[in-house]
């Protein structure tokens, strides 16, 4: 895929995490296709990749996109958004974000839209991780490139507000703080 020159792009540096969730990729039995154009893609805005793989599985995912949070401006996932009972990465991903950003979601399934009445289908999610903004990619090569395009605009934004600093920050002597769970209504 050509640069292209009215893309937005990460500040140098950027560290983003690619993980494919699939079983058949994690065991061996399919390429990663998904992943390479999604890993491309973010070296063309000038973001450093990093990647791995792990099966539909919501513990592995889960606990994939927490350590890849831990030192990652961003995590995308690819696969397990559609509905087949194995599509588990927005029960991960939901287990261990801080807040939700729906508007990401909305924003990747309204860009789908006008391609396929089938991008209603994705259940995607995203949201935060510590200082990370974690979104699920579908699983196809072209869903997840035009998804990932559909808000390639707001990227560097979202990570740039979630470094820091921020006033509440400020009102903790300054410190980086995580984002406090919401806690249970205890009724």
């Amino acid at each position: 895929m050509a640069e292209r020159s009215d893309a937005p792009r990460l500040a140098p540096g950027t560290r983003v995490h690619v993980l494919t969730v699939s079983d058949g990729v994690a065991n061996g039995t399919r390429e990663d296709r998904s992943g390479a154009v999604i890993r491309a893609r973010i070296a063309e805005l000038g973001g450093t990749v990093t990647d791995a793989v792990v099966p539909d599985e919501v513990a592995r995912i889960g606990a994939a996109i927490r350590a890849a949070a831990a030192d990652h401006a961003i995590v995308l996932t690819t696969g397990g958004t559609g509905l087949t009972p194995r599509d588990v990465t927005p029960q991960a991903t939901r287990s261990v974000i801080e807040i939700e950003v729906p508007g990401v979601a909305e924003a990747m399934r309204a860009a789908g839209r006008a391609s396929t009445p089938l991008a209603d289908l994705s259940r995607a999610v995203a949201g935060v991780v510590d200082r990370a903004l974690v979104v699920n990619l579908p699983g196809s090569p072209n869903g997840a490139l035009e998804s990932l395009g559909a808000i390639e605009a707001i990227l560097a934004h979202a990570v740039e507000t979630l470094a820091g600093p921020h006033d509440h920050d400020v009102a903790r002597g300054g410190a980086a703080v995580p984002y406090d769970r919401p806690k249970e209504d205890a009724r």
